[in-house]
């Protein structure tokens, strides 16, 4: 398989590129100071509840919004003073997904098509088939699922640089999240592309993504590869001797809960030092693992996601 190679690539250029972006909406701060950096190639999550900030942040790469404090740049232009260039070199799909109910698949991509230069017919057809898409159907008979792989070929057919996907599986059954992320993945892994998208479902981000950031009432909580998240955080079963002094308080705990003897703790740190803390107030560790990406943003922002 022939793999594209884009500039940003090439010179290790940021795909995106924010720093500091502020953005208010009446007495409510949206974003609060967030900056991102998107590497060329990943799949980058955004991960945050309902209300985070997601949508907003995709806007202003987009160029929807003028940041009021603070820099956007993709692929090193500025999305509100060159649309055309930025734009040109961004498939988008959004939650919405509003596509005309009245045209058919074939209509549909014969439409999108006329806006898109680098519109790809093989690549385009070769997709509708994966999908599994009828071309004679109309939009407005088309499942969840079918009418988001559609809205997904017609953001990937010209083969752009960078896929910007907010909620992406938002109200999809099991089945047709799956085949939406596998596509996704496969266009990065095949082909190098970029990929951003914001989702609320973490144990989805958690499978495709190399990197994420995390949104909390507008700012970042945490940001990272997620290997090495996960590297950095553990989760240990204590058993004490007896009934503990409450609240616990041991080195690098982010969350404890349990009843009796039997806790259950998250922390980051040194292991070691962990273990020597909880010797010393006369328990032991009885069990420990990897904590999931849901229980570390539980964690640090004391919601579900």
């Amino acid at each position: 398989m022939n793999v594209e190679h884009f500039p940003e690539q090439e010179n290790g250029m940021d795909v995106v590129c924010i720093e500091g972006l502020v953005r208010r909406f009446r007495r409510a701060d949206a974003l609060d100071g967030v900056s991102l950096r998107v590497r060329p190639g990943t799949v980058h999550g955004l991960v945050g509840e309902n209300g985070a900030g997601k949508t907003t942040l995709l806007e202003h790469i987009l160029g929807g919004y003028r940041p009021q404090a603070g820099t956007v740049s993709v692929f090193g232009q500025d999305p509100v003073k060159d649309p055309v260039a930025v734009l040109s070199r961004i498939g988008y799909l959004s939650e919405e997904r509003d596509i005309p109910g009245w045209m058919t698949v074939r209509e549909l991509m014969r439409y999108s098509k006329a806006f898109y230069p680098g519109w790809d017919d093989v690549y385009a057809e070769q997709k509708r088939n994966d999908f599994g898409l009828d071309p004679g159907a109309k939009i407005k008979t088309l499942s969840r699922g079918e009418r988001a792989k559609a809205g997904l070929l017609c953001a990937i057919a010209y083969r752009p640089p960078l896929l910007l996907l907010d909620e992406p599986s938002s109200g999809l059954d099991v089945t047709a999240r799956h085949d939406i992320l596998e596509a996704i993945v496969r266009t990065v892994a095949d082909e190098g592309r970029t990929v951003l998208f914001s989702s609320h479902l973490l144990d989805e981000v958690e499978r495709v993504s190399d990197n994420i950031t995390m949104l909390h009432h507008g700012k970042v909580v945490l940001d990272g590869s997620l290997d090495t998240i996960k590297e950095n955080y553990h989760r240990a079963t204590l058993r004490f001797g007896g009934e503990p002094a409450l609240p616990l308080h041991l080195p690098g705990q982010r969350a404890a809960s349990g009843h009796g003897r039997d806790w259950n703790v998250l922390f980051t740190g040194e292991e070691a030092r962990f273990n020597a803390e909880v010797a010393a107030l006369g328990a032991e560790v009885t069990d420990r693992n990897v904590p999931t990406l849901e229980e570390i943003f539980i964690a640090e922002t004391g919601h579900s996601a």
